[in-house]
């Protein structure tokens, strides 16, 4: 409702709101991804509409007429009064959010809108944070000239860390699909009075459950598996339900102020990607578990080309103790799957980057989370990796069909080679 977005506090109607939102979590994924919005149903028709309009009319009874209050006569959960504050497309995106993620969602216009607008309202006065997207880097360092904002390592000692702080996670991790161990920073905050955050743009809904780990805040980049189709930008914050009667009115009134909003047409297209979600995540992870595996076993087979061409590969699944033992953290972190991105260094920085332009399902380009497979020579977009790394982010395509491209990419730069010597 448009009201949910002034910073009058939380009134019954957003509470009305998310709870209405929240109502169908007890069913399944798809479920709730289908029919989490229903409740703003204002058309007999199945699809929903798109709604392009920035502004919206008041009421033609002057009696009616009150300060940031709106009311639809057809359905007041659906209310509006300019598309910066809220518009049908997007409140129906963020329902199905706040249903799937579990706690109350706000969207923005990107990922690293969605980071900003995080930093920006927890305003720490020290963040800790690892090697990850450099995005939220570059974010952290513009903030920085503002504020003062001091960067720490994420694995600092507690003594570096104090109440009102930010420990912020990514898991997995980008660009090599890694994972951390949430519980452990989940102590760490609670040891230093630091507010954690984790970034699980690669473990969406049904691979990782943040908030059942102890995390205060929840970012995605939705651009990638929410979105799901390389189509749109945009980007996701999901509250912790404890903080949701102090955090959610205002992160959504300075959302109006910073003008991160996310836009309609992205809206519409992020409620027709949600309907899919667990239906192609679950794909694309459980292929990118059989690929991985594939090249473990070619890379580790003495005489095959993987073996030759191939220096590591990275994965969440591929991560064991000391002992090479199975991580029990990491299964019960992430029963569902491990995520759909992946990471190879080449033994030779020259075919990491002629690798691309020997495939012919996986297209060359950066980000992730598409129904089509990518894999990006890294230095393309970041110049502060290793120039052997590629990151591969796997589609729908089926795993075989996958394995055959990436075996006949090997075996033409392996013919390059011999026929160069």
């Amino acid at each position: 409702m448009a009201g949910e977005e002034t910073n009058s506090g939380t009134g019954p109607a957003k509470q009305d709101a998310v709870a209405l939102a929240s109502r169908l979590q007890h069913l399944s994924l798809s479920a709730q991804a289908v029919h989490a919005d229903d409740f703003l149903n204002s058309h007999s028709a199945v699809a929903p509409p798109m709604h392009l309009s920035t502004t919206f009319r008041y009421s033609r009874n002057p009696d009616e007429l009150d300060y940031m209050k709106n009311p639809s006569p057809k359905n007041e959960h659906d209310s509006h009064i300019y598309s910066r504050m809220s518009a049908p497309n997007t409140h129906r995106f963020e329902a199905i959010l706040t249903s799937i993620l579990k706690g109350p969602a706000v969207s923005y216009s990107s990922g690293l809108s969605a980071f900003h607008a995080m930093v920006v309202f927890l305003n720490p006065k020290r963040i800790a944070i690892g090697a990850g997207y450099h995005g939220c880097q570059g974010v952290i360092k513009v903030v920085s000239k503002l504020s003062g904002l001091k960067q720490v390592d994420l694995d600092c000692a507690d003594e570096e860390l104090g109440p009102g702080d930010l420990i912020h996670v990514e898991t997995p991790l980008n660009p090599t699909g890694e994972a951390r161990d949430l519980e452990f920073y989940a102590e760490k905050a609670r040891r230093t009075g630091a507010v954690l955050s984790v970034d699980a743009t690669f473990a969406p809904p049904p691979l990782l459950d943040p908030f059942a780990f102890g995390v205060d805040i929840i970012m995605h980049s939705g651009t990638k598996y929410f979105g799901g189709h390389s189509d749109m930008l945009c980007g996701v914050l999901a509250i912790a339900p404890r903080h949701t009667e102090d955090w959610l009115p205002k992160l959504k009134s300075e959302r109006l102020f910073l003008g991160s909003v996310m836009g309609s047409m992205e809206g519409w297209l992020g409620i027709r990607s949600l309907r899919t979600l667990e239906l192609r995540v679950r794909k694309q992870s459980a292929d990118t578990d059989k690929l991985v595996q594939w090249l473990a076993t070619e890379k580790a087979r003495e005489g095959s080309v993987v073996h030759d061409l191939v220096a590591e590969i990275k994965h969440a699944s591929l991560q064991v103790t000391s002992e090479g033992k199975e991580l029990a953290w990491l299964k019960k972190q992430m029963p569902n799957g491990f995520g759909p991105v992946f990471a190879l260094y080449m033994k030779d920085p020259i075919d990491a980057k002629k690798l691309p332009s020997k495939l012919d399902l996986f297209h060359h380009a950066t980000s992730l989370g598409g129904v089509e497979s990518l894999i990006e020579w890294r230095s393309m977009t970041d110049a502060s990796v290793d120039k052997r790394l590629l990151r591969l982010s796997i589609g729908i395509e089926g795993w075989e069909d996958l394995r055959d491209d990436l075996l006949h990419g090997f075996e033409a730069l392996a013919k390059e080679r011999t026929s160069a010597a």
